[in-house]
């Protein structure tokens, strides 16, 4: 029987207020192994002199994690 990897998979997403050991640490304690890390710029759009900008302002951070088994 194949196995069902909708449940196996898991994405974990660090927050502002959050550690990136902090979020492995609850990964850890639901049963989870993170497999991908996922660094994803956060923009800003501005507006200068009538022309758009768009600036980096951040980094929003996501783990992909599979069933320990």
């Amino acid at each position: 029987m194949p196995k069902n990897n909708k449940n196996n998979k898991k994405r974990f997403t660090v927050e502002e207020d959050q550690s990136i050991e902090e979020v492995l640490d609850q990964m850890k304690q639901e049963g989870y192994q993170p497999v991908r890390r996922v660094e994803e710029p956060v923009f800003k759009e501005t507006e200068e002199n009538g022309e758009k900008k768009v600036e980096p302002v951040g980094r929003k951070i996501v783990f992909d994690a599979v069933k320990s088994e």
